[in-house]
C-alpha cells in the first residue's frame, strides 16, 4: 500500500528530478533564436533571387550612382546597375560559398581526423605534423594561392576555402576521436568482439558530432568572410555575379557620394556572419548540458 501511495504521489506531484528538468527543457537559447532569424532573412533573400530579380544582373540602363527611389529601391552603382538585384545575388553566392566550403572541409577533415585517430603512432605523428603545417598558413593566404593557380571563379574559391578549412576540422576530429577511444566502454566494446566500423558508427561519431556541429557552424561564418575577401581582391566570382565582397571593392571609391553601395552589402555580410556565430553559440548551449546548467 505504501508503494502504491508513493507512486500515486509521484504521478500527481511529479518526481523531483523531473521538476528540475522541466525548466531547462522549456528554456530556449536567445542566441540561437536571434541567429536563426538573422540567417533566415538572408536565406529568404537568396531563395527569392532564384525566382525573381528586380532587374537583370547586367542591366546598366539606370542612372549612375542614383539614390534610392521607386525604380531602384536601393539606388544604383557606378555602372547604373540596380543595387537590390546585386544584393540578392550576393546572398545566394555567400550561402553557396559557405555551404560548399563547409561541406568540403567537413568531408575531408572528418575523414582525415578519423584516420589519424585510429592510425598507428608513426602515421598519427606524420598526419599531425602535416596538419600543424597547414594550420600555420593563414586560411586566406592559402586560398589566394590556390585560386591564383586556377581561374578566378566561385567554384575555385569554394574549393580553395574548403581545402584550407580541412586542416582545422581534421585536427579537432583527431582530438575528439582520441578522447573517445580512451574511454572504458570502447575497450568493453572491442573485448566483446565489436568491429571497428561498428565502434565508429555506434560510439565514436555519436559522441563527437555535437562538438563538430558547433565548430562547423563557426567555420561556415569564416568561409563567408573568406569568400568576400577573395572577391574584394578580384579572386572570387567574376561579373556579372555580384558578390558582396566585390560590391564593397567597387563602391569604395564612391563611399561619400553613394554610401548605400557600401552600407548595404556590409550590413548583410555582418548579419550573416553574426547570425551564424549566434547559432553556433546557441548550439553549444543546447548540446552541452553542463553549460546549460551553469547559466
Amino acid at each position: 500500500m505504501s508503494e502504491t501511495k508513493d507512486l500515486l504521489v509521484e504521478m500527481v506531484e511529479g518526481r523531483p528530478d523531473d521538476a528540475e528538468r522541466r525548466p531547462s527543457r522549456r528554456r530556449r537559447s536567445p542566441a540561437l533564436l536571434t541567429g536563426c532569424v538573422l540567417v533566415g532573412l538572408i536565406v529568404a533573400i537568396a531563395l527569392v533571387s532564384l525566382f525573381w530579380l528586380p532587374y537583370s544582373p547586367d542591366d546598366t540602363s539606370g542612372t549612375r550612382l542614383a539614390p534610392p527611389e521607386l525604380d531602384h529601391l536601393l539606388g544604383t552603382d557606378k555602372l547604373g546597375r540596380d543595387l537590390l538585384t546585386q544584393l540578392m545575388i550576393g546572398a545566394r553566392i555567400a550561402l553557396a560559398a559557405g555551404l560548399g566550403a563547409t561541406a568540403i572541409g567537413a568531408a575531408l577533415g572528418i575523414t582525415i581526423g578519423l584516420a589519424a585517430g585510429f592510425a598507428t603512432r608513426w602515421l598519427d605523428d606524420t598526419l599531425s605534423t602535416l596538419l600543424d603545417v597547414l594550420i600555420a598558413f593563414p586560411t586566406l593566404l592559402l586560398a589566394m594561392l590556390m585560386v591564383a593557380a586556377r581561374s578566378a571563379s566561385l567554384s575555385s574559391a569554394i574549393l580553395a576555402i574548403g581545402l584550407a578549412m580541412t586542416a582545422v576540422v581534421a585536427r579537432l576530429t583527431r582530438v575528439l576521436v582520441k578522447r573517445v577511444l580512451a574511454q572504458d566502454y570502447i575497450t568493453a566494446a572491442r573485448t566483446s568482439g565489436t568491429s571497428w566500423p561498428r565502434v565508429i558508427t555506434g560510439h565514436v561519431l555519436p559522441n563527437i558530432w555535437p562538438t563538430l556541429v558547433v565548430n562547423l557552424a563557426l567555420q561556415f561564418g569564416l568561409a563567408v568572410m573568406a569568400e568576400a575577401s577573395l572577391s574584394f581582391l578580384g579572386l572570387g566570382a567574376p561579373p556579372p555575379n555580384a558578390s558582396w565582397g566585390r560590391m564593397l571593392q567597387e563602391a569604395q571609391a564612391t563611399v561619400f557620394t553613394a554610401p548605400t553601395g557600401v552600407i548595404a552589402p556590409g550590413v548583410l555580410l555582418v548579419m550573416l556572419v553574426v547570425g551564424v556565430n549566434l547559432i553556433a553559440d546557441g548550439l553549444r548551449d543546447t548540446l552541452d548540458p553542463t553549460r546549460r546548467r551553469t547559466r
